[in-house]
């Protein structure tokens, strides 16, 4: 019974995270650094708790919806806080207030897509709420080296992304052995460890691979509409059709 509950525990760890995450960008502890590094860790869970629900063969409808109730909070209300409160906060309410309940609304409906769609294995359909998040959570620690204007566009190209139907490479597939969970609560606390003795720079650096992985899908995306690219692709499925009818 105890076996069947471990992939939760790591998603409940999840959503305390998030929740954590967002107490700290509260004025009286003001610490943006820290709470974008809840986030990370926080992707961290969300990506072990599958696998080990696997690994274990625990996977469960419960499981799904409380991981789904928590991606909410941690990747999409908590970066979005983060992002506001370091950013938004002195800009025209109206505007800034929308695009901040944009996020998470867009986060939210991608989520409800993905429990009710079946995606193709290889890939996701839209840039997954923790990704999305991550680069959120992660980019709002550039607020004095990058323009309130870049900050708006960029929290509104994220929510736009979640709800396409871009295509992103889907790496959750990757499985942990059964015999090898013991390494899983190691990583764990190697990582939180490394999170609280350099919040700033570790989340600086994990900025990096997950916005590449955002901008991987955008590109794609501009590539499938780019006229010399759509000849090139029907040049080449002309070919194929041309092997196999000879």
């Amino acid at each position: 019974m105890f076996t069947k509950s471990i992939p939760s525990l790591f998603t409940v760890a999840n959503l305390f995270l998030g929740i954590i995450a967002i107490i700290l960008v509260f004025p009286e502890n003001a610490r943006y650094d820290l709470a974008a590094m809840m986030v990370i860790i926080a992707m961290l869970m969300d990506g072990v708790d599958g696998r080990v629900a696997r690994a274990l063969n625990a996977q469960s409808e419960f499981g799904k919806e409380l991981d789904s109730l928590s991606d909410v909070i941690s990747f999409g209300v908590a970066p979005a806080f983060i992002m506001y409160s370091v950013a938004f906060q002195e800009l025209n309410a109206a505007p800034s207030w929308i695009i901040t309940a944009l996020f998470p609304i867009c986060g939210a409906l991608r989520l409800a897509r993905f429990n009710v769609i079946s995606g193709a294995t290889g890939y996701f359909i839209g840039l997954p709420i923790p990704a999305a998040g991550g680069v959120l959570a992660t980019l709002a620690l550039f607020h004095k080296e990058i323009p309130i204007s870049i900050l708006l566009a960029s929290t509104l190209v994220l929510s736009f992304l979640m709800v396409s139907t871009v295509k992103y490479p889907n790496f959750k597939k990757v499985g942990i052995p059964r015999n090898a969970i013991w390494v899983v609560p190691l990583v764990v606390i190697v990582s939180v460890v490394l999170a609280l003795l350099f919040p700033q720079h570790l989340s600086k650096i994990i900025f990096v691979p997950l916005v590449l992985y955002a901008l991987y899908g955008l590109k794609k995306n501009v590539d499938r509409r780019l006229p010399w690219r759509n000849r090139k692709r029907r040049k080449e499925d002309d070919n194929v059709h041309s092997e196999n009818s000879a």
